[in-house]
């Protein structure tokens, strides 16, 4: 790792420290099982709070070998969507990062949307694939999801363009509408943990519990809420999880989401797995997900496009896939999509143990269309 690196690696760091050293007590209250976050003294505090420490993003900061990345990989974008998708079917496109176009019940959906050439602008590490898809080739926005103000997830300039082109609405999580106003960006809605906001008819969001933090400076952490998110209508539920890490959170999103059709859930940014899996699922931890939700298919994503953690470029992918192909009782469903590809998704149908599971899971994958 050179000099630069380490700093971008240590500032980084700092600002996950920033974000979770405001000890607090521990809420108990809540809707369902899995309570809300508190807002004390000015910071939200998670009911399984991080425990990484200042030395703990030190050691990181200067230990830390990252697996080798080219330092760009040119793809051509991926063809315009279709203008809308009806009729009970469901279509994903994967743009890149964490960065999804739903189109599902009549409504064009994106999901921290990204185009920027960074992940952090200026002191980022720089995107090591385009973006899936032309901006300009995206059909009509109805809806934004922001999961947290981390910038490779909520990307003002990308926010800005979506604005002026579509002004679709942009639900976070609590405190983040005002920060995205005052920062040109309006239309934000801010939602808390299990409240929900109504899309169109017979469609409803829901903001869901998350396990990672907040800030976007050494000062701000944790002052707006993370979340991930349920989007739910007449062709199924559609779970969004944003940046987590492992926690007893999915066992109450699944009690009260019991037939999730698409699971999108990251799998990158997860080494050194002892600094990153409290608030990044790793591969085995997406596979555990999957499993709790029962959702049919799921989606990995967070991967390929800006090296977060210090796996090589393409060992998330390989990882999961090794890890299915070594697991006999893996359920099946996982779907690899690159940057640009879309899926077709099947209907809602009760997660399985299968054998060979792992022959779903390709990278890029063949069964996906563009």
């Amino acid at each position: 790792m050179t000099a630069a690196h380490r700093f971008r690696a240590f500032a980084a760091a700092l600002a996950v420290v920033a974000a979770t050293v405001a000890a607090s007590p521990v809420d108990t209250g809540g809707q369902g099982s899995f309570p809300r976050c508190r807002f004390v003294e000015g910071r939200f505090v998670q009911p399984e709070p991080l425990t990484i420490d200042f030395w703990d993003s030190v050691k990181r900061a200067f230990t830390s070998r990252r697996g080798p990345w080219p330092d760009f990989t040119p793809m051509p974008p991926g063809p315009p969507p279709p203008r809308r998708v009806e009729g009970g079917d469901l279509r994903v496109t994967f743009v890149n990062h964490s960065t999804f176009l739903i189109q599902v019940d009549g409504l064009n959906v994106l999901t921290d949307p990204t185009w920027a050439g960074r992940s952090v602008e200026v002191v980022g590490v720089h995107r090591r694939r385009p973006p899936g898809l032309r901006l300009e080739d995206l059909p009509p926005i109805d809806a934004v999801l922001i999961s947290h103000d981390h910038q490779d997830h909520m990307d003002l300039p990308t926010l800005r363009r979506l604005v002026a082109a579509w002004h679709p609405a942009i639900y976070c999580g609590l405190g983040n509408a005002a920060f995205l106003a005052r920062h040109g960006v309006p239309g934000g809605i801010d939602l808390d943990w299990w409240q929900q906001a109504d899309l169109a008819a017979g469609v409803t969001l829901t903001a869901v519990p998350a396990r990672h933090h907040a800030g976007r400076g050494l000062f701000d952490g944790d002052r707006r809420l993370w979340c991930g998110f349920v989007l739910s209508g007449p062709s199924g539920e559609i779970y969004f999880a944003g940046d987590t890490g492992w926690g007893s959170h999915f066992a109450s999103i699944a009690g009260r989401f019991p037939r999730i059709r698409l699971a999108l859930l990251p799998i990158g940014g997860f080494k050194p797995v002892w600094y990153m899996h409290e608030h990044h699922l790793g591969p085995a931890d997406a596979i555990r997900a999957q499993r709790v939700l029962g959702a049919s298919t799921s989606v990995p994503m967070h991967f390929g496009t800006f090296p977060n953690g210090d796996e090589a470029d393409g060992e998330a992918v390989e990882t999961l896939r090794a890890l299915l192909a070594a697991d006999p009782g893996a359920v099946c469903g996982f779907e690899v999509l690159e940057n640009g590809q879309a899926l077709d998704v099947a209907p809602f149908h009760p997660a399985r143990a299968a054998p060979g599971a792992a022959e779903n899971l390709r990278w890029p994958n063949p069964s996906a269309r563009r």
